[in-house]
């Protein structure tokens, strides 16, 4: 029987200026996605258990097969389905990670907002793409039930999206030799009923080197798909098909430990206004400052220095950080520079992550 696939939305190709370098170029690719460290993800279920949280526009309309009728069905979740996510974030954070997961109860709220719509696959934006979708629309969907046994690694899978993983398997360190016929035949039936521009994009595609989780392939990845026999020609030892684990890999771990290390001081240095501070970062690593305003006004928040940088700022509320207000500069000849309003005796944190440098001064971080 044919394997239940996550369906990632086709999307377009980031676009850089012309004439960057290609180790600047390398950097946005491998970073773009990724959430500041420190980062708290606050996630919310579209739920059928309590309708007063599920608005009647929670739904897509589909057609009836063979009716040319059209219904409506719900994004909601049981509290089973939700059960097995909740605990696969759980999964993701025992790992020691330095980003928080947070359930939430209004929508507003969450970064990450999860349907459970059957008949729509299963799939996640990637990383910091859930930030371009409207605050009433899914980040995730699960399309089937989680609840039987083998399928609890979807939402593992899913999980590990919406932190900026990609498909393992289209990894161009994997070495995969296709027969793309017999691919776009298997996606074509049932359960998934595939396009063939579909298949392509989430199957037969090869990735961006700069893009996957590291320069060797992993067939265990829970970012792997499972492939019968028949599809794969090279490397021979999978033609008779491919069957990860579905858990989590030492190298799934290794790599979002990499991006999302245990979090550091829990008193990081001080931002003063008018005063900058040194990033002296290398390509990935990130710094975090804090700020606690000696006035209510508004504020500036912005780097310096020939760099490429993420630059996040936090308002710390019931002891935990919120996101309050983002830029990303990379590619662009300019740095990043935030408007937002600090209040006195609040505290709210600064966190600039670097991509690349390319020119020989120094960068720093400021705010006035």
């Amino acid at each position: 029987m044919t394997a239940r696939y996550c369906s990632l939305a086709q999307q377009p190709a980031p676009e850089f200026r012309p004439g960057l370098a290609a180790e600047r170029r390398g950097a946005l690719i491998g970073g773009s996605r990724m959430w500041v460290n420190g980062t708290v993800l606050h996630y919310y279920f579209f739920d059928t258990d309590n309708p007063e949280n599920t608005a009647a526009t929670d739904t897509s309309v589909i057609p009836v097969p063979g009716t040319g009728e059209l219904r409506r069905v719900p994004w909601g979740g049981a509290k089973e389905q939700q059960d097995v996510v909740r605990e696969c974030f759980r999964e993701w954070q025992g790992l020691g990670i330095g980003l928080g997961f947070a359930e939430v109860g209004d929508r507003s709220e969450a970064e990450l907002r999860i349907g459970f719509q059957s008949g729509d696959g299963s799939w996640s934006t990637v990383g910091r793409d859930a930030l371009t979708v409207g605050l009433s629309d899914r980040t995730m969907n699960f399309g089937w039930d989680l609840t039987v046994p083998g399928q609890r690694c979807t939402a593992l899978h899913e999980i590990g999206h919406a932190l900026g993983l990609l498909h393992e398997h289209q990894s161009p360190f994997a070495g995969i030799h296709w027969d793309d016929e017999a691919v776009y035949a298997e996606l074509a039936g049932p359960p998934n009923f595939w396009s063939r521009d579909r298949t392509r994009f989430n199957i037969l595609r090869k990735l961006d080197p700069d893009e996957v989780n590291g320069s060797v392939w992993d067939p265990q990845s829970i970012m792997e798909y499972p492939f019968a026999s028949g599809l794969i020609l090279e490397p021979e030892e999978y033609r008779t098909g491919l069957h990860p684990h579905g858990s989590l890999s030492p190298s799934d771990k290794e790599f979002v430990l990499r991006w999302y290390p245990p979090a550091g001081p829990p008193r990081p240095a001080e931002l003063v206004p008018f005063r900058s501070a040194p990033l002296r970062l290398g390509p990935g690593e990130q710094a975090d400052f804090a700020i606690e305003p000696t006035q209510t006004r508004e504020y500036a928040v912005g780097t310096f220095g020939d760099s490429d940088t993420v630059v996040v700022v936090f308002e710390e509320r019931d002891g935990e950080p919120r996101f309050l207000a983002g830029q990303d500069d990379g590619g662009t000849p300019h740095n990043a520079t935030l408007k937002v309003r600090l209040v006195k005796g609040r505290r709210y944190f600064v966190r600039v992550r670097l991509y690349s440098t390319w020119g020989s001064g120094e960068t720093a971080v400021m705010c006035w």
